[in-house]
């Protein structure tokens, strides 16, 4: 009887799993969404930027729809990482938790960074987007940042140093990773 009770028990953890497919729904929903919303913004972008060789534009004009045409095609890229990340959210943790996607699998023209091996795998690549996130935010930032001071000047190239850093740093340890399996074998 005690058998039988810890049996169903383990089947029902096991099977618990499966409560992800909730947040895979999620996170599929969401990255449609915010690819669907960065295209509006890219059309939106488009047209407006059709105005751009009118020759009644003054020089001040033409300088401010240039400024905000590169701002919202950083918040456009932007948007494009973010619905990427949810996406591989997504199907790291369908992989994980689920099965394995055996389209992606089987497939020759499959991206290898949407097959997730491990919870690692998944903190890595989500890591490389989230990094990629912050540096258009940084320049996003930078577009409309008005230097006065040299203080401000000393911040922005720190900042501009951590991210260099960060790549040299993420790049190596991609370097070191691919060391250590190639010993492996």
């Amino acid at each position: 009887m005690l058998n039988v009770i810890e049996k169903w028990f383990e089947a029902t953890l096991w099977n618990g799993r499966f409560v992800v497919v909730v947040a895979v729904v999620a996170s599929m929903a969401a990255a449609i969404a915010i690819f669907y919303m960065a295209t509006v913004d890219v059309v939106y972008l488009v047209s407006h930027m059709l105005h751009y060789a009118d020759f009644t534009l003054t020089d001040e004009a033409r300088k401010l729809l240039h400024d905000q045409t590169i701002s919202h095609v950083v918040e456009v890229v932007d948007g494009y990482l973010l619905a990427t990340f949810m996406l591989i959210f997504a199907l790291g943790m369908y992989e994980l938790f689920v099965s394995d996607i055996d389209e992606a699998h089987g497939s020759k023209t499959s991206s290898k960074i949407l097959v997730i091996a491990s919870l690692d795998d998944l903190k890595a690549r989500l890591a490389k987007v989230i990094l990629m996130i912050l540096i258009v935010t940084l320049f996003e930032e930078a577009m409309n940042m008005k230097i006065s001071t040299s203080l401000d000047l000393l911040y922005f190239g720190g900042a501009i140093a951590l991210i260099g850093a960060s790549l040299f740093l993420t790049h190596k340890a991609e370097d070191h990773g691919k060391g250590s399996k190639h010993l492996e074998d």
